[in-house]
């Protein structure tokens, strides 16, 4: 595939900002970053809205986030004059859920987390990526096992467009360097040992020495992934 080819020359050749203005003019209008407003997604934030690159930002409220996630979002469309596309899971879907399988359904079984994470993030991601020919994440191999083994640049072809992980290779002591250095808004769980921040209910901070997925769904012996990132 002669584009795939091309995107990933790009990314592994050119400065992040460089290949992303460069996609930008590829798939003008078409090209969406999902934030979660976690540190990586924080920096490729800063990265576009500082280079001012044509890729639209959006992030999904599950409906049962922490508080600080709501001022982080808040603080960082104020620092770069922005707003996110906000996207929320269908109001039926999650009634119907609660009212069969009650509101913190997902600590019964892993069959029910993921029935959550279904209602809650990845129908919403899809229609939010529904317009779109390329897919940005904040991926990075460091993250988990199964992070390690995805590539910079991947064509999904359940979902028809390109998948591009900007910060695949960046390692935890560059991200933090890049926030430091460029006063990068994050939130102030990160502080408090919450390295990978989802749900409330869902996430608690590690130890030190833990995997940094290690906080999310602790109760539970799975990939530690919702679904979002999981390409069968």
């Amino acid at each position: 595939m002669q584009l795939l080819e091309q995107l990933q020359h790009l990314f592994e050749s050119e400065p992040i900002e460089v290949a992303l203005q460069k996609t930008a003019e590829l798939f003008p209008g078409r090209v969406k970053f999902s934030s979660s407003l976690g540190q990586e997604d924080q920096v490729l934030t800063d990265i576009i809205a500082r280079n001012k690159i044509g890729v639209t930002i959006f992030t999904i409220d599950t409906g049962r986030l922490f508080n600080e996630v709501y001022d982080t979002m808040e603080r960082t469309e104020a620092r770069y004059k922005m707003k996110f596309q906000v996207f929320f899971p269908q109001a039926p879907a999650v009634q119907q859920m609660v009212e069969e399988k009650g509101i913190n359904l997902f600590y019964e079984s892993v069959e029910n987390r993921q029935t959550c994470c279904g209602i809650r993030k990845v129908e919403p991601l899809n229609r939010a990526l529904a317009d779109a020919d390329v897919w940005i994440t904040g991926l990075r191999a460091q993250q988990n096992d199964h992070r390690k083994n995805i590539p910079m640049v991947e064509w999904l072809e359940d979902k028809k467009m390109y998948k591009i992980n900007p910060l695949l290779h960046w390692s935890y002591e560059e991200m933090m360097d890049y926030i430091k250095a460029n006063n990068v808004p994050y939130n102030p769980l990160h502080d408090k040992g919450f390295i990978s921040i989802g749900c409330a209910p869902c996430t608690r901070a590690i130890e030190p020495g833990e995997d940094p997925r290690a906080g999310r769904w602790w109760w539970e012996a799975s990939h530690k992934e919702c679904g979002l990132h999981l390409v069968k």
